[in-house]
């Protein structure tokens, strides 16, 4: 309920969206079914999204770092032997 009058007091930000149709119409129905308006569902779908879907899209998959992990155990002498520093040699004349 809190929750209901916070969001009511903010200040607000006209959208336009252009959205699939049969989306939309899904969207309508649930926010009907549910007591509630499009622009509620609406704003509670993307807050679900900024809090859990995104960042968890900017992290690694499990199995890409454990390959990661792998790679750099196999190939541990390789990587240590071209970051020994060399002699430069010189040009001078």
């Amino acid at each position: 309920m809190a929750k209901k009058a916070r969001m009511a007091k903010e200040e607000r930000k006209q959208v336009g969206l252009n959205m699939r149709t049969a989306l939309y119409n899904d969207l309508s129905k649930v926010a009907k079914d549910n007591g509630h308006t499009t622009t509620y569902v609406l704003e509670q779908a993307v807050e679900h999204y900024i809090q859990f879907i995104a960042p968890a899209e900017s992290v690694v998959r499990p199995e890409i770092m454990a390959r990661v992990r792998q790679s750099i155990t196999k190939h541990r002498k390789l990587y240590q032997l071209l970051a020994e520093e060399k002699p430069v040699a010189s040009n001078a004349r």
